[in-house]
């Protein structure tokens, strides 16, 4: 028997716990809309944090805007695939589409011109409903009503048909997504369940899609319209084609389900998935447990304000950044490696969708802080992928380098996971990963070890190339440091230094330079054509500032700190006029800085890093107000797997890491009055005391109760868990020393 002061003690504790008021799920935060209006790019559909399946519709316009299968102006629908990106500014994917119809159907994509063409349907947005794990429409055609859920590896679907006896789920392996061309596919089946793969070449240029699907009734009949070739095998079909059509017989209201489960191995794998995530048809226990997922992951930042648009925005940009990287392995460990290989019961969890020229800037180091125990398994992948094909990657997709944008974007990415200490991987086979890919004579890098810059006459874009390699070699060096080696310290730090060749002090502003060392001419910084000139997506005046890891150096080439001040002060305030055949990707503009674009992400936090930080205030709140909304254009520019969300996280909480590595958060100004993160050991708060839109000036700062004087704050303090404090004002004032 416990004494009674134990019992007494027992009952208040249980007593204050009931009074306690229950926390509201923050996927009710969550707007699916917003980034599927503008250039956003994002995904619409059902998932889980970082799930193999992205369950969403696809529409029928294959252009730019609909890279992810959706856009808010359009509301048609070709099917449902089980294969997405998120934000992306190229198509691939769309994987194993399904369509439920009733009655005769041609077997092509269709056109909306023509109503009565291909498989696709309109929809209503009235119909439309859409949730962190759960989406939702009517295809008015067919008027069959569409419910979708998902785990990591099984799409659930539930169609409420009318009463039909020609009812059918069209199984379309024959359309991806823009760039995507199914190149070999085909079905099996035993009469009861159909599987299949779908090969195809695009972005990724040899991808394979395995799968099997289950139906919650009898199937009355499956047929194949464009068959080429049925061989049976051991009792089953195996049909060489791109379409199959599974009929039933329907009541009116009568609900149908089906899961399909996907994977990169086998079907026989696909199968395994099923068996050990979905093995029942239980559609709304899957949607909740979806919902769950993501409240368990959302709820590793709770953010307190007033603003209740600035609430959706926030928890809505946490949402996106957990879209991918995906899980890209099977529940019994195998995946299918770069080398094209088969790689069996791997000791880690396998990802892709690795968009890292984008992502290395803030997703990364956001998944740092909020995902500790993730860190592992990243980076184990990417030395897989590094001993696979010979370097870490750059945009790897579905197990395929595909070499997309500029410069060396892994090798910040693992050197920040290596310089903030996390373990769980092989460090000597991370060494050796950092220095042999930033010593690849390909991309460039030939040509730079030879001139010590990529000379403009001889590459496409050298001047974004070179920047990025100098800052991934900045970054080699810091682990050099760390470990000691003095010698690669001393040669990667100087080859950081490089972009010095482009800056040219009579205009300050980085320019091409050709091998013979003359600067480019022509030269107007206004001036972008997409893909045929010395930058990558942008101009002079973005990329003069893509020095991150080199403040010091940067304000060196300006010849002092107030003539770097005056050209940075004039980034925001020329004219937004962009000259030639710019990028689209070139958006979000205050002046000319590009906030649409990633090489601009960091340059507002310059002012922090040399003592201004009013200034960093300034253009971070101007940022966080008006170029993120909780509209579907609330994005300036692709969300880009994650970074566009990351960057209003990171600032939203009141810092940024502008170096490429390593873990120094940079001060701006906190857009929150109190947020608790959840991280590595234990709960990191950070309370804005007087805060307001007036109120966005940094006064002073103190971390666990203590008065703090450094403009940024390490990572190792956030992961330890603590308290900072901002006291806001609404005066500028300067409360560290440099």
């Amino acid at each position: 028997m416990k004494p009674k002061h134990l019992l007494s003690l027992s009952v208040l504790l249980i007593s204050a716990a009931c009074s306690q008021p229950e926390q509201k799920p923050l996927t009710q935060y969550v707007d699916m809309y917003i980034g599927t209006g503008g250039h956003g790019h994002v995904f619409m559909g059902a998932n889980v944090p970082f799930g193999a399946v992205q369950l969403g519709p696809t529409s029928i316009p294959q252009s730019w805007d609909w890279v992810s299968g959706y856009h808010i102006s359009d509301t048609t629908v070709i099917g449902f695939s089980h294969t997405h990106l998120n934000g992306t500014g190229i198509g691939d994917l769309f994987d194993v589409t399904v369509m439920p119809v009733v009655g005769g159907v041609t077997y092509a994509r269709g056109t909306e011109d023509d109503p009565q063409s291909g498989l696709w349907s309109y929809f209503s947005r009235k119909n439309e409903k859409a949730r962190p794990g759960y989406y939702a429409t009517r295809l008015d055609r067919y008027g069959v009503d569409v419910e979708l859920t998902a785990t990591k590896r099984v799409g659930l679907h539930k169609y409420t048909f009318p009463a039909s006896l020609e009812a059918a789920v069209v199984f379309d392996l024959e359309n991806g997504g823009c760039w995507d061309k199914a190149t070999e596919t085909a079905f099996v089946s035993d009469g009861l369940r159909l599987s299949g793969y779908r090969y195809s070449t695009g972005w990724a240029k040899d991808q394979r899609v395995y799968f099997t699907a289950e139906f919650s009734k009898p199937v009355k009949n499956i047929s194949y319209p464009d068959a080429a070739e049925t061989v049976p095998e051991e009792g089953d079909v195996t049909v060489k084609g791109r379409y199959a059509r599974v009929e039933f017989d329907t009541t009116d209201g009568e609900p149908l389900y089906m899961k399909v489960a996907i994977s990169p191995v086998s079907i026989e794998n696909a199968k395994l998935n099923m068996q050990a995530e979905l093995p029942g048809w239980d559609f709304e226990a899957t949607a909740a447990a979806a919902d769950k997922a993501w409240n368990a992951e959302l709820q590793k930042v709770r953010v307190e304000t007033a603003d209740e648009a600035a609430r959706r925005i926030f928890y809505t940009t946490l949402y996106h950044t957990m879209v991918a990287p995906s899980e890209f392995c099977d529940v019994n460990g195998d995946y299918r490696g770069a080398d094209g290989e088969i790689y069996r019961a791997a000791p880690f969890v396998n990802y892709t969708t690795f968009s890292l020229w984008d992502t290395y800037r803030a997703a990364q180091p956001l998944m740092t802080i909020l995902h500790p125990e993730k860190m592992p398994d990243i980076a184990n992948t990417m030395l897989h992928i590094y001993t696979q094909q010979g370097k870490l990657p750059v945009w790897h997709l579905a197990g395929n380098e595909t070499d997309c944008m500029v410069g060396n974007p892994g090798i910040p990415a693992m050197a920040d996971i290596v310089l903030k200490g996390y373990g769980g991987f092989d460090k000597e086979l991370a060494y050796e990963a950092l220095k042999k890919s930033a010593m690849l004579g390909e991309r460039g890098m030939d040509l730079r070890m030879k001139y010590g810059y990529i000379p403009c006459d001889l590459f496409n874009e050298a001047v974004a190339y070179d920047m990025e390699y100098a800052l991934a070699d900045w970054a080699v060096a810091q682990v050099a440091a760390q470990r000691g080696d003095t010698a690669d310290y001393d040669y990667f730090l100087d080859r950081s230094k490089s972009y010095r060749h482009f800056f040219d002090p009579e205009t300050r502003f980085m320019r091409g330079l050709d091998s013979k060392g003359g600067f480019r001419t022509p030269f107007n910084p206004f001036a972008s054509t997409h893909r045929e000139d010395d930058y990558c997506e942008g101009n002079a005046w973005q990329y003069t500032w893509l020095v991150p890891h080199d403040v010091e150096g940067l304000i060196g080439c300006f010849g002092g700190k107030e003539a770097f001040v005056e050209k940075l002060d004039s980034l925001f305030t020329v004219s937004s006029v962009l000259e030639g055949a710019a990028s689209p990707d070139i958006s979000g503009l205050i002046g000319q800085y590009a906030h649409g674009n990633e090489p601009s992400h960091h340059v507002v936090y310059l002012y922090t890093m040399i003592g201004q930080p009013a200034k960093t205030a300034d253009k971070v709140r101007e940022i966080l107000t008006t170029l993120y909304h909780d509209q579907p254009d609330g994005l300036s520019g692709n969300e880009d797997v994650g970074q566009m969300s990351a960057w209003y996280v990171l600032s939203s909480l009141g810092f940024y890491q502008v170096e490429p590595a390593g873990g120094r958060y940079f001060f701006g100004s906190p857009l929150f009055d109190k947020a608790e993160l959840r991280v590595r050991d234990g709960v990191f708060t950070v309370i804005a005391h007087n805060n307001s839109a007036a109120d966005k000036y940094i006064q002073r700062v103190k971390l666990n109760g203590e008065p703090y004087a450094k403009p940024y704050i390490g990572f190792e303090e956030i992961a330890a868990g603590g308290t900072l404090e901002f006291e806001m004002g609404p005066e500028p004032a300067v409360w560290y020393e440099l």
